[in-house]
């Protein structure tokens, strides 16, 4: 009796204990049924040799690059990071849209960075999305080192996914490298000078013919690509194959075939590609885009049966050419009757007739400021504040950035150094059009939010533009490219709270200016339209000291 009776103790006090862990660290609110899935991951500095020389590259968990997230729609992920660096660290999330969440959002703007030896736990949910997206290091130049890895978040098995279970799943994560160790990177940023042209390109943490995808003669595979790197477009193709492209981003699109495909940085496709020439072992070819020279490298499509290397010819793409890319983005479209995160049709939603609110004008330039290279948008170059701006908002602590800082339009004056923070009220429904005058491509991200690509042309945006708007199936995505000299016009319901990173992708552009952040205000300050505070937030800067929550 007296053992049984000591048992019971120790086993309801492991469960209390447990529970308020659980409840005191991590869990924000009850969030039904919907799965967990727990993830501990370990950031160190470790050698890597992608291009042949030996580098400092960041680590998950010994990995380059990092683990794969495996998800399905609406689930919970807990993510507790170990930063084993020298250097305060951040993850973000590309494309996860953080719902009600901008707290987890992994950027300064945001969030205290993790410092040496410290620890956060990322508590996330993946509420009402779908499709292929990318995590990387987003504090100083880290995302030059690695520490980048691929995110897939699968439908739920009762909503119907617009093409047959494909065999095999595949992430590609592609992009340029530089030899350099990224604080030298960083230094010459910090100097006033650009960065060099990049080195070579990787595919998934490796050079040439690196990466075998073995796959079955007759059997159909999706490959979810990514570009994760910091200044170029690349382009992919598979040596005699062609492509279905089947998603983008979280949308499923009209599936139309291509040869080859531009994606731009930051950006995210998912192919259909069936193993149906001869068994041969096929190239798998990547290259940049508007660049000279041009990089290439590729990885190796290998056939289980096959008789040795492909025959014919490996495939050659575009280069510099403007015109067949904006084409090729025009084509993409919204699969209208495929359900997305939800049973409806994805075209139940009709974007195209909901009144818009307000008009922003966003355009980048390059700038020099107190003798060094800087990049603005709407001629305000960003510098990060003392404390996350987030941080500063919910405690109310003054002087550490102005709403209303960043304009609507764009004024062409002289470039200034500022914390720039655009204010937006929630429920607003904007168009917002991005404005390049310089002579290399763009590519913009909104975090938080997945946004409807209208429009994209040459020259300059103007209120006739509107009538060449696409507003019936566009597709929708949290990326999008902006051609030299050109233009490209969004649609974007502001339905999430918080404080949001609208960003270059081109890291170097970012680092040093080409960035802001849009405070998306609700006044009834309630839980139903934005999270608390997480218990476990860091607090640092003007924060430091203060409160989150009570236990």
């Amino acid at each position: 009796m007296k053992a049984s009776l000591s048992l019971s103790f120790v086993s309801l006090l492991c469960i209390s204990i447990a529970c308020f862990f659980l409840s005191s660290n991590f869990i924000l609110q009850v969030r039904g049924d919907d799965p967990y899935r727990f993830f501990t991951w370990v950031i160190t500095y470790g050698d890597i040799y992608p291009l042949g020389v030996k580098q400092q590259g960041i680590l998950i968990n010994g990995q380059f690059p990092g683990p794969q997230i495996e998800a399905v729609t609406n689930d919970n992920l807990i993510i507790n990071v170990f930063n084993n660096l020298t250097d305060p660290f951040l993850i973000t999330w590309d494309g996860l849209q953080q719902r009600k969440s901008s707290w987890q959002d992994g950027v300064y703007g945001t969030t205290c960075p993790i410092p040496p030896g410290g620890n956060f736990t990322y508590v996330m949910q993946a509420k009402d999305q779908i499709g292929s997206y990318f995590y990387f290091p987003s504090l100083a130049f880290h995302k030059a080192a690695g520490g980048f890895g691929g995110i897939r978040v699968l439908s739920r098995p009762m909503i119907p996914v617009p093409f047959p279970p494909p065999s095999g799943d595949f992430t590609i994560l592609a992009g340029d490298w530089f030899k350099a160790n990224h604080t030298d990177l960083q230094a010459m940023l910090d100097n006033g000078a650009d960065l060099p042209f990049p080195d070579g390109l990787l595919i998934n943490g490796q050079g040439q013919n690196g990466n075998t995808f073995t796959v079955d003669q007759g059997k159909t595979y999706r490959f979810r690509i990514s570009n994760v790197g910091i200044s170029t477009s690349v382009n992919i193709r598979f040596q005699g194959h062609s492509m279905l492209l089947v998603e983008v981003e979280g949308s499923h699109t009209v599936q139309n075939i291509y040869a080859s495909l531009d994606v731009h940085l930051g950006q995210s496709y998912s192919v259909l590609v069936t193993a149906d020439q001869p068994a041969q072992d096929y190239q798998i070819v990547i290259s940049t885009r508007f660049t000279t020279p041009v990089l290439i490298t590729s990885a190796i499509l290998h056939y289980s049966n096959s008789a040795g290397p492909a025959t014919i010819p490996a495939p050659d793409g575009p280069t510099i050419e403007v015109d067949w890319s904006l084409n090729q983005a025009r084509s993409i479209r919204w699969n209208l009757t495929a359900s997305g995160p939800r049973p409806n049709p994805q075209g139940s939603y009709h974007y195209g007739l909901v009144n818009t609110t307000r008009t922003i004008r966003l355009a980048n330039s390059q700038a020099t400021i107190n003798g060094k290279l800087r990049y603005a948008v709407n001629s305000i170059s960003f510098i990060p504040a003392d404390t996350p701006l987030k941080l500063a908002d919910f405690y109310n602590i003054p002087g550490v950035f102005t709403v209303g800082s960043m304009p609507d339009n764009p004024t062409f004056g002289d470039a200034y150094l500022q914390t720039s923070v655009m204010a937006a009220n929630m429920r607003e429904y904007v168009e917002i059009i991005f404005e390049n005058r310089e002579n290399a491509v763009q590519s913009w991200h909104i975090d938080g939010y997945s946004f409807f690509v209208v429009g994209m042309d040459g020259g300059q945006w103007t209120p006739a533009s509107r009538q060449g708007y696409n507003l019936r199936d566009t597709v929708a995505r949290s990326t999008v490219q902006v051609y030299p000299q050109s233009w490209t016009a969004i649609y974007m319901a502001l339905d999430n709270v918080g404080m949001w990173n609208i960003r270059s992708e081109n890291w170097a552009r970012q680092y040093l200016g080409q960035q802001f952040y849009l405070r998306v205000y609700s006044p009834a300050n309630s839980w139903r339209d934005e999270n608390p505070i997480p218990r476990n937030a860091l607090l640092c800067g003007r924060a430091s000291g203060r409160r989150t929550r009570p236990l």
